[in-house]
């Protein structure tokens, strides 16, 4: 995945800061079912934020990169317990793409 400009990280976070966390991983981690509603999301919104419900800050963190690799995805920002993403969709929705709805 191609880096972004502080500009364009700034656009993102700006789309994203009225979203909802749309995916809530508890202390399980990630299940293949919460996998397959994660790259759902992605396919359909491009940006998404995540809950991520682990106290300990550097496992949350790793959970956190382990996701966006696997899922290809940017990770955009971090604050507390939610993470904002980005993976640009093939064919965006405009209905559903949270990019083309902004």
């Amino acid at each position: 995945m191609s880096k972004f400009s502080a500009s364009d990280k700034k656009h993102l976070r700006s789309i994203g800061h009225k979203l909802s966390p749309v995916v809530m991983i508890a202390d399980k981690g990630l299940s293949e079912s919460v996998a397959l509603e994660l790259d759902r999301a992605l396919n359909d919104h491009e940006l998404i934020k995540v809950k991520v419900n682990i106290a300990e800050p550097t496992e949350r963190r790793a959970l956190i990169e382990q996701l966006c690799e696997a899922h290809k995805a940017l990770l955009i920002q971090a604050i507390g317990k939610i993470a904002l993403i980005y993976r640009p969709a093939k064919n965006p929705n405009p209905k559903l793409s949270n990019l083309l709805r902004a």
